[in-house]
């Protein structure tokens, strides 16, 4: 019989009543064989309540046992869960606890899994379920394995409310979509959601375009990192990536479009290593490591180490990148009912900046993509940071818990540009009839830190025949960043000016001319900016179920945010005039769900959600705004089919944002702003999980009419909003010869990224054209021993289309002057050991 886990929805049926002491008669029966009486001793085990098939997967996982079953077995069963310090024997009896499902023995030792003696089912029709010693890999959290379904995601609810069950759209990328395609960036990784776009800026970072908006937050275990340079964020230490799409209520700080959400990898149970060696085009470099498993006999202290290093050039002229990524955690038990887990993760990057290439007309100029328009003498730019993270989970029985979390986020960087000057007037810095640029040099450094916490006190009881799952919440979130600049971005230097059709001539800026750029400045009195961030925030939320079939979910936020920054000639004086100018703003948001479970495989479901959202830029007055207003109405469906192993959400939502933050045009001075309202609205599918046991797909495509509804500076009401296409979509599919949870054997696949046209500015002055990226794999793993070696070689763009992933969205230059193209035809091979 084919081993691998069959994930079944929960709360498809009532459970069947049987007689408790047959049961614990049966399963002790089946527990007495030597391997099982060996493996007697208390393991620790925290399975939360799920799914009966997704318990067992866990429960196969933690025991070191091979677990396989038909997917008939479990169907619509719901397993309460087990947590503490058990032997197999008792961990096995507590997971089966009113599922109507009980153990059962055969001469040879395997256990059995039947339904109980008085249940209406036919016994004979159902196939065993066969426990050995040889431990399966078919956990979604297990290194091992490459399991593309998906059934919980943490950030979108706190809890471990299934995804079928939660009436918002929410897409989870797995570690093994990651390792297929070869993903080293979060960027790379969110290609495969809807309605989510990178928008790289000058300088290396990429935010995050979702539902049509800009976002530069992102969440790291359920907490607010430092921003700004989170895209380019290596995925090495990543387990997962959640988008939760609309507001979130849960969360200070986030945008109205959706939320990301990395999720680190956590100390492991068992002893795993993993190191892999990858080498591809333009000198690709990249080491990565993964080791984790207990440090002493009893488990109750876990570590996991990952990692990596990649050293690689790029398409791009004079353009290289050095990153280091550090990951070590450590995880430990003092109790049955309490773990701590703390990591650290350190992280280096070095490379120079770089702006893409200007717009001719209302399209990207035809020069080679390769061409930079900067110098191969601008000094390297540092991008540095380090995180130390704190989980602390205690449970006071099976029902209620509380939970604290803490992160402090201290990164720093400099930056130095050769530029086009001015660099926010592609007019006057652009003769689009001779090609010629003019240029300056400008430096930029910035300090920050950040500090986040919450605590949280989740819970389970029943009043008559509502079941209520609930979350009571606090969250606090301070940020300082320090802002400098030197050089100039207004004023050109025409001995910097640059042919775009021949630039070579112009290549070689020496050193003393740096020097002297750095001495002025283009705002004198003004290149210092400290900004500060307070936030506090208090939220509840309430699951409601009835009959198993309905889904209500009711909650709401109360914010408390501060808001300020200062400008001046120095930190010293900018610091001290923070305080008189910062805001203070609150408000409630609520959030109201419902989802129908209307067939096993199909739920209904819509909601209602609001956002609050400070603002911290001045008006041309000095004056600060109103705080951002979000608002989402949403309806959809989820269904899971293939014996519910593929999970798809098929959405429409119209969503608001008002005091939206632009660049006021009546001014010269580009730090002034004002506000407007934009609005989008669209139609979103998300697909992932298994067409059959060979056949993995993860898949995506949105609809998204994103645009301006108010606009104070007139001019743009009604224009298309940037970088957003109206049609876009991606799809990867895998084929595995022996199955996806097979140690060894050939596996291909073959996937594609698409987007139309986008605008490239909020004027719609000229556009990106749109296109179809394909890219492929084959691998082969081959079990040696107790190891596994893997050898792999992906293609990114393999059919070498021509294409731009972005502008530059007014971070350091105007969009039309920093259009940035995607990569040619890029080849990684990659060997990797596991044990």
């Amino acid at each position: 019989m084919a081993s691998y886990p069959f994930r079944k929805a929960p709360g498809m049926g009532k459970p069947t009543r049987y007689n408790f002491w047959t049961l614990s008669l049966t399963i002790a029966a089946a527990l007495s064989t030597p391997a099982a009486i060996a493996a007697e001793q208390n393991i620790a085990f925290d399975i939360p309540a799920q799914s009966l098939s997704g318990a067992l997967n866990a429960f196969a996982d933690i025991a070191n046992v091979q677990l396989s079953y038909p997917a008939e077995m479990t169907a619509g069963l719901k397993s309460p869960g087990v947590s503490g310090q058990l032997t197999v024997r008792q961990a096995l009896q507590k997971l089966l606890a009113g599922t109507g499902v009980v153990a059962g023995a055969t001469d040879n030792g395997t256990i059995t899994l039947q339904k109980a003696p008085d249940s209406h089912n036919d016994v004979s029709t159902l196939s065993a379920v066969t426990v050995s010693g040889n431990r399966q890999y078919a956990n979604a959290v297990d290194p091992y394995s490459k399991d593309y379904a998906v059934t919980n995601a943490f950030a979108a609810t706190k809890t471990d409310t299934p995804l079928i069950e939660t009436p918002i759209s929410i897409q989870v990328i797995p570690r093994s979509v990651m390792d297929d395609q070869k993903s080293g960036k979060v960027k790379d990784v969110l290609e495969n959601v809807s309605g989510v776009r990178p928008q790289p800026s000058l300088g290396g970072g990429v935010g995050f375009i979702v539902r049509g908006f800009n976002t530069n937050n992102v969440y790291r275990n359920g907490l607010l990192q430092d921003g700004g340079y989170f895209g380019d964020m290596d995925s090495g230490n990543l387990e997962n990536i959640e988008v939760i799409k609309g507001p979130s209520q849960l969360y200070g700080r986030t945008e109205p479009g959706g939320m990301i959400n990395l999720t680190t990898k956590k100390p492991l149970d068992h002893p795993y290593y993993s190191l892999e060696q990858q080498f591809g085009s333009y000198d690709l470099y990249r080491t990565q490591w993964d080791a984790g498993g207990p440090i002493n006999g009893n488990k109750s202290l876990l570590y996991r180490f990952s990692g990596a290093y990649q050293s690689n050039g790029s398409f791009r002229d004079f353009v290289s990148v050095d990153r280091m990524l550090f990951n070590p955690s450590v995880t430990w038990r003092p109790s049955d009912a309490t773990d701590i887990t703390v990591d650290i993760e350190g992280s280096d990057k070095n490379a120079p900046a770089d702006f893409g290439i200007p717009v001719i007309g209302k399209r990207p100029a035809n020069i080679p993509i390769s061409r930079n328009l900067g110098d191969p003498n601008t000094p390297m730019g540092d991008q540095s940071s380090i995180k130390i993270g704190s989980e602390v989970n205690h449970r006071f029985n099976e029902d209620w818990a509380i939970h604290n979390r803490f992160l402090v986020s201290l990164s720093d960087s400099t930056t130095t540009f050769v530029n086009p000057a001015p660099a926010f007037d592609p007019g006057l810095a652009l003769n689009q009839a001779t090609g010629i640029l003019q240029r300056n040099i400008f430096r930029q450094t910035t300090e920050q830190e950040h500090y986040a916490t919450n605590l949280d006190v989740t819970g389970r009881f029943m009043i008559g025949e509502t079941k209520h799952d609930v979350l009571f919440g606090f969250d606090f979130y301070r940020t300082f960043n320090r802002y400098g600049t030197s050089g100039q971005w207004v004023d050109a230097n025409p001995a910097l000016a640059i042919d775009i059709n021949n630039p070579f001539p112009s290549y070689g800026i020496s050193p003393a001319t740096f020097d002297a750029a750095y001495l002025s400045d283009s705002e004198p009195g003004l290149n210092r900016s400290v900004i500060y961030n307070n936030w506090y925030g208090a939220y509840f939320q309430d699951q409601i179920t009835l009959w198993d079939k309905l889904h209500i979910m009711g909650g709401g936020r109360y914010d408390w945010a501060e808001t300020g920054r200062g400008n001046a000639a120095s930190f010293a004086d900018a610091d001290a005039l923070v305080r008189p100018n910062t805001r203070k703003d609150e408000g409630f948001s609520p959030r109201v769900g419902i989802l129908y479970e209307a067939f096993d495989q199909l739920s209904i479901y819509g909601n209602w959600i609001s956002s609050l959202g400070a603002n911290n830029a001045p008006a041309s007055n000095g004056t600060r705004f109103d705080p951002q207003i979000g608002e989402q109405f949403e309806a959809g469906i989820k269904t899971q089919l293939f014996d519910q192993r593929l999970l798809a959400t098929l959405a429409y939502y119209h969503l608001t944002k008002d005091n939206i933050l632009v660049n006021d045009l009546s001014t010269a001075n580009p730090y002034d702003k004002i506000a407007n309202l934009q609005r989008s609205q669209g139609i979103e599918l998300d697909m992932t999980g298994y067409l059959s046991n060979n056949v993995s797909l993860i898949g995506s495509y949105a609809f998204t009419d994103a645009r301006i509804i108010k606009d104070y500076n007139g001019g743009t009401q009604g224009n298309r909003l940037n970088n957003v296409p109206e049609h876009s979509g991606s799809l990867w599919l895998k084929y595995d010869m022996n199955g996806y949870a097979a140690r060894d054997g050939f596996s291909a696949g073959l996937g594609g990224v698409a987007a139309g046209t986008r605008e490239g500015d909020n004027a719609n002055s000229f556009q990106m054209p749109g296109y179809v990226r394909m890219d492929a794999f084959i691998a082969y793993k081959q079990k040696v021993g107790g190891s596994r070696i893997s050898a792999q070689f992906n293609i990114r763009n393999l059919l070498d289309k021509r294409y731009y992933e972005s502008t530059d969205p007014d971070s350091n230059v105007a969009p039309g002057l920093g259009v940035y193209p995607g990569a040619p035809l890029t080849a990684i091979g990659s060997i990797r050991v596991e044990y």
